[in-house]
């Protein structure tokens, strides 16, 4: 017999990778990580008034809801399979104060969004923030006393306003506003009121990012903020940090963590999930999805392939499920099987 062997055989031992490529059916065979709707929770944004549906500039495709239009829109999320909403309010600016006093209001936006929304499509998950930056008339997460954002004082608050968000019909409360001791003082205040089935889904490491700026426009908060919230946030450089954040989290009580933003840090996605073991989501924030909106529109990448490659790579660093403004884009693609 003629020996076909090639030096490359020689080189690699006979292993060759690309045989596992070689095909369609074979990458699909082999493939490790997928994407699926059961992955996906979609941010929206709630605004006062009726048969409103307003574009945000800075997120092309993301608009800002009125209830009405914001329940139409859950159910055609969960017509697609899309397993949860997170609501995010952009109230009127004379209801903001300097402690977020609206967010203790029982009829206040969000709660009135979660309780149109639970009624109309009660088989969609409602995922609820608690944090005061909507509300405060500072921009701030927490209150403001003098120069200091207050821990203890915005903890009382926040646990007050996550109690009446559990009332309305919220499933999963997601304090983002990094006050230290809040998640085990909501978990209290949550059991004390009845709402054991209610959930937390901690920002465990939320970071103190660039990131975030298009989000800000869209609750109508970039104008308001004094000052920066480096005292509260994490710093972007500080990995172990963050990780020692979370397991604080944990130990207070927290059913899921997340990471926000996203894709800058992958590393603590697979930190986190590889340390704890719970639940733990990606936030792709509003910065993340307008650089990818806006490089698509320029011609310059292909923005449905990285669309889906980003959130692919949130799943393999760990992540159970990904926070994404391309939520129902992926949904409908998914659905198409693409």
């Amino acid at each position: 017999m003629n020996d076909k062997t090639h030096i490359v055989d020689d080189v690699t031992g006979h292993r060759r990778m690309r045989r596992n490529r070689k095909a369609d059916w074979t990458r699909r065979l082999v493939q490790e990580t997928r994407l699926t709707v059961d992955d996906l929770i979609w941010p929206v944004f709630v605004v006062p008034g009726t048969g409103i549906t307003d574009p945000i500039p800075a997120m092309p495709g993301v608009n800002r809801m009125s209830v009405d239009r914001l329940v139409e829109a859950a159910r055609e999320a969960a017509d697609l399979g899309i397993p949860a909403i997170a609501t995010f309010p952009n109230i009127e600016m004379h209801l903001r104060d300097e402690t977020g006093s609206q967010a203790l209001e029982a009829n206040n936006l969000i709660n009135q969004a979660t309780a149109a929304v639970k009624k109309a499509v009660p088989n969609i998950g409602m995922i609820t923030d608690v944090a005061l930056d909507p509300f405060t008339s500072h921009g701030h997460d927490g209150i403001l006393r003098g120069n200091d954002i207050v821990n203890d004082e915005t903890v009382d608050h926040v646990v007050k306003a996550a109690i009446l968000q559990a009332d309305a019909g919220a499933d999963i409360i997601a304090p983002s506003e990094m006050m230290d001791g809040r998640i085990g003082a909501i978990r209290r205040g949550l059991d004390a009121a009845g709402h054991q089935n209610v959930g937390i889904m901690s920002y465990a490491t939320k970071f103190s990012s660039g990131f975030y700026g298009p989000y800000r426009e869209a609750i109508s908060t970039s104008g308001l903020l004094k000052g920066d919230k480096n005292s509260y946030y994490i710093n972007p450089a500080n990995g172990t940090e963050a990780v020692r954040d979370a397991a604080l989290d944990v130990e207070e009580g927290a059913d899921m963590l997340m990471v926000k933003p996203g894709l800058p840090y992958l590393d603590i996605c697979w930190r986190l999930k590889e340390a704890f073991g719970l639940p733990t989501f990606a936030y792709q924030v509003s910065g993340e999805y307008t650089q990818i909106k806006a490089a698509a529109m320029q011609g310059w990448i292909d923005g449905d392939r990285v669309m889906m490659e980003t959130l692919l790579c949130f799943k393999r660093a760990g992540c159970d499920g990904i926070l994404t403004y391309f939520a129902v884009e992926v949904a409908r693609a998914l659905a198409k099987g693409k």
